[in-house]
């Protein structure tokens, strides 16, 4: 089996609606998403698939969310925790993977950190 990694970065706002404490609060951070792709073949280049593809996709993805108060986005439903985050930007990875014609299968996971001590994960 064989993983590549790329990651990109975002800074945005949000705030948890169901949640009592100081993140019920606006506030933001300065997220850190890494897309981790895996499968068992190599294209005739020796590649699982291009960095500069997965590169181009994540780039996208974060761009949109950078400078943005996630609580206006519907998907998150007033809550943009980071599990969400992360799930939202793999459910979009996989749209732009169709779209450029790479196997959405070999999409495995995205990770989400807040910090650089905290970090969601969504994986297929």
């Amino acid at each position: 089996m064989f993983t590549v990694r790329v990651e990109a970065e975002f800074a945005a706002a949000h705030f948890l609606s169901h949640y009592h404490g100081k993140c019920e609060h606006l506030h933001g951070h300065n997220y850190r998403v890494r897309l981790w792709a895996k499968g068992n073949n190599l294209d005739e280049g020796g590649m699982l698939v291009d960095f500069g593809i997965l590169k181009k996709v994540l780039k996208k993805i974060a761009g949109s969310l950078d400078h943005t108060n996630l609580n206006d986005l519907p998907f998150f439903e007033n809550d943009p925790s980071a599990e969400r985050i992360a799930k939202y930007i793999f459910d979009e990875a996989e749209k732009l993977f169709l779209a450029e014609n790479i196997d959405a299968n070999i999409l495995h996971a995205i990770d989400v950190y807040e910090t650089p001590s905290s970090m969601a994960r969504y994986e297929r």
